[in-house]
C-alpha cells in the first residue's frame, strides 16, 4: 500500500532532524522536508500557499483564521520557542530602562511577527508600557530592501504603525537615534559594532529564569500547520504527525544528555541542560495543548489585545479538533 507524499518546509532543527534522517517516521506517510530558514519559509507558505505542511509564525497563523476560509490548520507542535527579552535592542543614549520606552518609536521589521507580539504583550503586563503608548515604525532589520507585512493588517485606530522609507533599514536607524528601540527576532546589524546599540535587558538570562518562575510561560514562536485541503482529505494525518513529532523530540532530548561523545558543540554541554531543568523542568520544550495551555491562551489575549485576532481564540480553536485525543484499552 503506498504512503502519503507530503512536502514539509521547517529549518534543521535538532527536534526535526529524527524525521529527516528517518530514524522517525510518521505513520502512513513519507514526508518530503525542505530546511528552509523560518524566513523564506513563512513567505513562501503566506503568500502561495506552497507546502502540505510548514513551520509557520504562530501570529501569522492565527491572522489566518480571521479569512472566512482559513488556508491552514494547526497542530500543537512547536519548532520554536524562545524568551524575547534578550531580543529588545535599545539606542542606550535614549532608552535606560524599560519604562523609557512610552512615548517613544520603536522598530519592528513586521507589526504581526510573533516575537513582537510577545515583547509588546510582556512589555505591557509586566513593566507598564502599554501597547498602545509607543509608536512603531516597520520596516528590514538591515540591508536596503524594502520589507511589508506578509499578511494585511487591520489595526485600531489607537496603534500608530508606520513603515519606513525603501532603502533604509532599522538597524542603522538604532545606531542613529532616529528610533528609539527594535523589537526583533534576529539581532540589528549595528549590535556589536555601535556601542550605543545594546539589549534592553543586559541581565536578561536572569530576568527570563524569573520571568519563567512566576508566569511559567516559555513563549511559543511558531506551530506546524497543515494546509487546509490536504487535512480534509487526509484528516488522519493530524494525529499521525503528532505522534512521529513527539517521537522526534524524544530522540532530541536524549541527543542533549548523551555522554559518550557530545552531538552539540558545546564544551559545557551537560551543564547547560542541568541549568535548563533545573530551571524550565524536564520537559521543558513539551508540545501539545494541555501542558501548553497558559503560554497559548496569553499568547492568544495579546494577539487580540494587540488588533490583530479578531476572535479572541480558545487554544482548541487554535488546532485540528481533537488532535490529542487518545483510545484507552
Amino acid at each position: 500500500m503506498s504512503r502519503l507524499q507530503l512536502t514539509f518546509a521547517c529549518w534543521d532543527y535538532d527536534r526535526i532532524k529524527p524525521l529527516q534522517d528517518g530514524t522517525v517516521a510518521p505513520e502512513g506517510i513519507d514526508l518530503n522536508i525542505l530546511p528552509l530558514r523560518v524566513e523564506e519559509t513563512f513567505f513562501r507558505a503566506l503568500r502561495g500557499h506552497e507546502f502540505d505542511l510548514c513551520e509557520l509564525s504562530l501570529s501569522s497563523y492565527l491572522l489566518t483564521r480571521n479569512e472566512p476560509n482559513p488556508p491552514f490548520i494547526a497542530i500543537p507542535v512547536f519548532p520554536s520557542r524562545f524568551f524575547r527579552h534578550q531580543s529588545i535592542y535599545v539606542n542606550s543614549d535614549k532608552i535606560s530602562s524599560p519604562q523609557d520606552l512610552v512615548g517613544k518609536r520603536v522598530g519592528t521589521p513586521e507589526y504581526q511577527m510573533t516575537a513582537g507580539v510577545w515583547q509588546r504583550g510582556t512589555l505591557a503586563d509586566e513593566y507598564g508600557v502599554p501597547v498602545d503608548s509607543v509608536e512603531y515604525v516597520t520596516g528590514a532589520l538591515s540591508g536596503t530592501k524594502k520589507r511589508e507585512e506578509k499578511i494585511r493588517l487591520q489595526l485600531p485606530e489607537n496603534i500608530r504603525v508606520t513603515p519606513i522609507e525603501e532603502g533604509r533599514n532599522l538597524s542603522d536607524m538604532l545606531a542613529a537615534g532616529e528610533i528609539d528601540a527594535i523589537y526583533t527576532a534576529p539581532a540589528p546589524s549595528t549590535f556589536g559594532k555601535e556601542p550605543q546599540v545594546r539589549h534592553l535587558f543586559e541581565d536578561f538570562v536572569d530576568v527570563e529564569k524569573e520571568y519563567f518562575s512566576r508566569t511559567g510561560i516559555f513563549p511559543i514562536m511558531h506551530v506546524v500547520a497543515i494546509k487546509t485541503e490536504v487535512y480534509e482529505k487526509h484528516p488522519w494525518i493530524a494525529r499521525s504527525l503528532l505522534k512521529a513529532f513527539n517521537e522526534s523530540l524524544a530522540v532530541a532530548y536524549a541527543g542533549l544528555r548523551e555522554r559518550s561523545a557530545l552531538k552539540v558543540m558545546l564544551p559545557w554541554l551537560q551543564q547547560h541542560v542541568a541549568e535548563t531543568v533545573h530551571a524550565l523542568g524536564e520537559d521543558y520544550w513539551g508540545y501539545g495543548i494541555a501542558k501548553n495551555r497558559h503560554v497559548l491562551e496569553t499568547f492568544a489575549r495579546y494577539s487580540y489585545d494587540q488588533g490583530l485576532s479578531q476572535t479572541l481564540r480558545t487554544p482548541e480553536e487554535m488546532f485540528a479538533p481533537g488532535v490529542e485525543e487518545g483510545f484507552v484499552i
